[in-house]
């Protein structure tokens, strides 16, 4: 499987040249466009390279098969993490029992390509939202270029 920063990369080239989906679904059967988080399932599992184009069909028509599809992908979830830490907001917290919350970073990223900010005047633009995956893939460079300065010493 691709790096995090390596998915992240390919997502924004993903959205560049299919456009960035912000209605129902996580895919548009018009106009070919994704969901941010989709782009990112697709480049985490190697569906985004060129000699593999398969959008999964549920993107188009199952928003909750489709949530259950990128949240089983660790990769996925790895990139959206790191997006979700990037925007600069917390993300919602979804109660999974009862008295047991967990952050929602599907809801968080998605929502934040699609809305408009509390003091904003419009939602980010298709290149802000291309500018934020890179600078993620940035930051997860960052965490893992020097992976010897996280292990504790043996002394």
């Amino acid at each position: 499987m691709p790096s995090t920063a390596r998915t992240l990369r390919l997502a924004a080239h993903l959205i560049a040249h299919r456009g960035l989906h912000t209605g129902e679904q996580f895919a548009s059967t018009e106009t070919s466009s994704l969901d941010i988080c989709a782009a990112l399932y697709l480049a985490a599992e190697e569906y985004a390279l060129p000699e593999r184009l398969d959008i999964p069909a549920e993107f188009f028509t199952d928003e909750n098969t489709s949530l259950e599809i990128i949240a089983a992908s660790a990769d996925a979830m790895a990139a959206i993490r790191i997006l979700s830490a990037v925007i600069g907001t917390e993300p919602c917290a979804t109660e999974i029992a009862p008295g047991h919350d967990v952050p929602d970073y599907i809801e968080h990223v998605c929502h934040w390509a699609m809305t408009t900010p509390v003091f904003g005047t419009r939602p980010p633009t298709t290149s802000e939202v291309i500018g934020t995956l890179l600078r993620a893939a940035t930051a997860a460079d960052n965490l893992t270029a020097f992976p010897h300065q996280t292990e504790r010493s043996a002394a």
